[in-house]
């Protein structure tokens, strides 16, 4: 940073030079110490996510690692074993795809370091854009890379459940809880992530009591996670012809849907199983077969249901959903410290709150964990959740914002 910033001074000067007399110095050498600054502050940000991303890369001993994967690749006897020969070659591509990146964006603010030196001796105005416009994009992709790096826990690849419970407020909360849903699915098929209703129970006057999705795509459950927890909604209710302000609370929980070759072992003397009418909100989701299927963990007192329209399917996805949140309960004793709130969830109402959206008497969605807030609640309510999930991503890993990781 020293040396680009002492190489622009002196490139500066020299121009100022060259243009001799007649040239109306100060005011010109001011505008392109501005752009100096504006592209020296955005290759700073740069370098940071760079010096985050060489740490979980672990940048030194990559290439040996991926010499090893090489040569593990070469054994004629890998495919003996098809499940950990997969597992080998995903974890070789994603160090592939890994150094690529790390690579990549090192190169390319070089490049344009470069450029912009290169514009200023010429006095080329044109290229200084062009390499600042560049460097800016690629601020915006080594920040999105420098949080897809810290999603490396042990189930962060994995699907995803998402359930949704409205808290106590009746209709208010059921219509929030509802919001909620819609942003969710909003965010997922943003991502391109496959989105599946697996059980829902409508409010009683609108919106829903409770609903549970399954999220399924890379990465589902490591951005999704940081989610669990108690949303807080303050508006003017649409249902109070008074027009009050009202305050509604819905609680998210999350848990990764376990891989086939994780094992969780399920004592069938441990469980009740029930088979019940399920009713849906109408519209797409409508369902009103006798297929439904109900099962019970008594030693954890863990309830999951499922209600398409086949009963064995009903019966093999309630069993999945048991086993992930068991694995989630184990996840959880394991980071105790990195999940306290999920851990503290409790009931949705005041004393468990993650975030909050105000809508009236000014707009503002602020996560009380990290103090990330922004004004555009349309945007986040359509699901613009990155910022806010990526601050809270950052903060679970390193303790701090990510401000102060950042230095």
């Amino acid at each position: 940073g020293t040396r680009t910033a002492l190489a622009l001074a002196q490139v500066a000067a020299l121009v100022y030079l060259k243009r001799g007399p007649g040239y109306s110095g100060p005011r010109s050498i001011l505008r392109q110490d501005t752009m100096r600054a504006d592209a020296q502050n955005t290759a700073d940000q740069i370098s940071k996510s760079l010096e985050l991303l060489a740490q979980r890369l672990d940048v030194e001993t990559a290439p040996y690692r991926l010499e090893e994967f090489n040569a593990r690749v070469e054994d004629p006897n890998l495919w003996d074993d098809p499940d950990a020969a997969q597992k080998l070659m995903r974890d070789r591509q994603a160090l592939v795809d890994s150094i690529a990146t790390y690579e990549g964006i090192k190169q390319e603010l070089a490049d344009n370091i470069e450029l912009i030196e290169l514009g200023e001796m010429e006095g080329d105005d044109e290229v200084i854009a062009e390499a600042e416009a560049s460097l800016k994009s690629l601020a915006e992709t080594a920040a999105q890379k420098e949080l897809e790096a810290l999603l490396n826990g042990e189930a962060d690849a994995n699907d995803t459940f998402l359930e949704i419970n409205a808290g106590a407020g009746g209709t208010e909360s059921c219509d929030w809880a509802n919001i909620l849903s819609r942003m969710y699915v909003r965010w997922a098929e943003k991502k391109g992530y496959k989105v599946e209703l697996q059980s829902e129970s409508a409010g009683e006057e609108a919106g829903i009591k409770s609903a549970t999705y399954k999220i399924s795509g890379l990465n589902a459950y490591g951005w999704l996670k940081s989610e669990s927890g108690v949303h807080r909604l303050v508006r003017i209710s649409p249902f109070d012809s008074a027009a009050k302000r009202h305050t509604s609370f819905t609680s998210i929980w999350v848990y990764p849907v376990v891989d086939d070759n994780i094992e969780i072992d399920i004592n069938p003397s441990d469980i009740r199983i029930d088979t019940y009418r399920s009713s849906g909100a109408g519209g797409q989701h409508v369902n009103t077969t006798d297929s439904a299927v109900r099962i019970t963990h008594h030693p954890t007192g863990i309830v999951v249901t499922s209600s398409e329209k086949s009963q064995h399917q009903n019966r093999d996805i309630a069993m999945k959903a048991l086993k992930s949140r068991l694995y989630q309960m184990e996840l959880d004793r394991r980071n105790a410290a990195i999940n306290e709130a999920h851990e503290n969830k409790g009931d949705a109402g005041w004393g468990n709150q993650i975030r909050s959206y105000v809508l009236q008497p000014y707009q503002m969605v602020k996560d009380l964990r990290t103090n990330y807030e922004t004004s555009d609640t349309k945007g986040v309510l359509d699901g613009d959740l990155d910022g806010l999930m990526g601050a809270a991503l950052a903060l679970a890993v390193s303790g701090k914002s990510r401000a102060e990781a950042q230095g």
